[in-house]
């Protein structure tokens, strides 16, 4: 039994900003850091043994942790051919009942937001994450993280010649993303239609140098997919361990035969005949609505999670602002003019943040009031929001569930 892992009793961790360095870190160790961290609840963890695996949980999450335990399993069985790699030892697998829990783990540093679905830490190779509810996406986040795993074992095996920061994000989460997905992923394949639409696939340099541009984990996925469909997945082992140690271009010339550069071309050709022909005869968006929000209207990089008042004249949504907060804004439906932000993650006395991943506003018939998930004291909770004062009227906690989404 462990229980060293979490401790009990809320405290609150002050520490000051940092500005760091991390071009020479692991990815995984690229935290944010300086944020507080509040840790609720005392997790009373237990260890399942596998072969390959220390697997720790704490009841009532039992009968899901030994599912977990037997995808770890499958998972070792298939990336250990790809990567033609065994572990040396059992690696050590932390779950967390659900996400609100997983937020409060200190097995590593720093702040861990919503969208952050699971982290391996490469020191000692722990991968922290939490159960999903829904078997398949629990699966799907457990053989990311497990890609890591390989990916750090193998840069341990001889880390001063193994150049891990070196190597592009999108090539160690693309790897991550289309092991763990497959081939055919419609999240990517709507990216994949966008930057054939406008002329705008990248290169493999310029996924390199310019990913704040390229998403790594889309972009990184579709290229994955793109050569192992037609080298074989175990090429990708094998071109992970030659760019660590050769460079990337070394890597793409001697396992593929080709430049970045003639890569990049074919990749981009194949991209354009596969969904080329799916825009064919298509409606323009720009002809069938009107561009309400955007950057440009809003400020924030991301606006999302949009919920229409039933009289149609207000839209609800999410928008990420601020440097660190996502928050909840009520704007003209028409005009895309931002009338109010409901909500100040961080600075309420009601909430710590909001739920804004796979979670939507719900307004009430009259229009005057809205229900959003928020994050408090470990737990989520719905909160009832007058849509003109912006006042929080009323706040629920479901007994026992710690994870809502999707109120309606």
């Amino acid at each position: 039994m462990i229980r060293s892992l979490s401790t009990g009793r809320p405290r609150r961790l002050l520490t000051a900003l940092l500005l760091l360095l991390l071009a020479g870190l692991p990815p995984a160790q690229a935290q944010h850091l300086g944020r507080n961290k509040v840790v609720y609840d005392d997790f009373d963890f237990e260890r399942i043994q596998t072969e390959h695996f220390d697997v720790y949980y704490y009841p009532p999450m039992t009968p899901a942790a030994q599912d977990a335990a037997r995808m770890a399993e499958r998972w070792y069985a298939r990336l250990s051919q790809v990567f033609q790699h065994e572990f040396a030892d059992r690696k050590p697998i932390i779950l967390y009942a659900d996400d609100t829990d997983f937020q409060q783990t200190n097995v590593i540093g720093g702040f861990i937001g919503e969208g952050t679905g699971g982290v391996t830490e490469g020191g000692r190779q722990r991968l922290i994450m939490p159960l999903t509810g829904a078997y398949d996406e629990t699966d799907r986040i457990l053989g990311h993280e497990m890609v890591h795993v390989f990916q750090y074992d193998l840069w341990k095996e001889n880390p001063r010649a193994f150049r891990l920061g070196a190597l592009p994000l999108w090539l160690i989460e693309g790897t991550a993303e289309y092991l763990s997905q497959g081939r055919t992923d419609p999240h990517t394949a709507m990216w994949m239609r966008d930057a054939v639409r406008n002329d705008d696939v990248p290169t493999t340099r310029q996924l390199t140098r310019e990913q704040n541009r390229y998403f790594p984990y889309r972009y990184g996925q579709a290229l994955m997919a793109y050569i192992g469909g037609n080298w074989g997945d175990q090429t990708l082992g094998i071109l992970y361990r030659r760019a660590g140690y050769g460079g990337l271009e070394t890597a793409f010339q001697a396992v593929l035969g080709l430049t970045g550069e003639e890569l990049s071309a074919s990749w981009a050709e194949a991209l354009r005949s596969t969904y080329g022909p799916q825009m064919e005869a298509r409606t323009p968006p720009s002809e069938v609505g009107q561009q309400v929000l955007s950057r440009e209207t809003t400020g924030g990089r991301m606006n999302f999670s949009p919920a229409i008042s039933p009289d149609g004249q207000y839209v609800a949504f999410f928008s990420e602002r601020g440097l660190f907060s996502v928050d909840l804004y009520v704007a003209n439906a028409k005009t895309g003019k931002i009338i109010r932000r409901l909500t100040k993650s961080g600075t309420s006395s009601h909430f710590d943040a909001v739920r804004f991943i796979s979670s939507a506003g719900s307004w009430s018939p009259d229009g005057r009031r809205l229900a959003f998930v928020t994050f408090r004291k470990g737990n989520n909770q719905l909160a009832v929001l007058n849509a003109r004062t912006g006042r929080i009227e009323q706040r629920y906690r479901v007994q026992r569930v710690s994870g809502l989404n999707n109120p309606a």
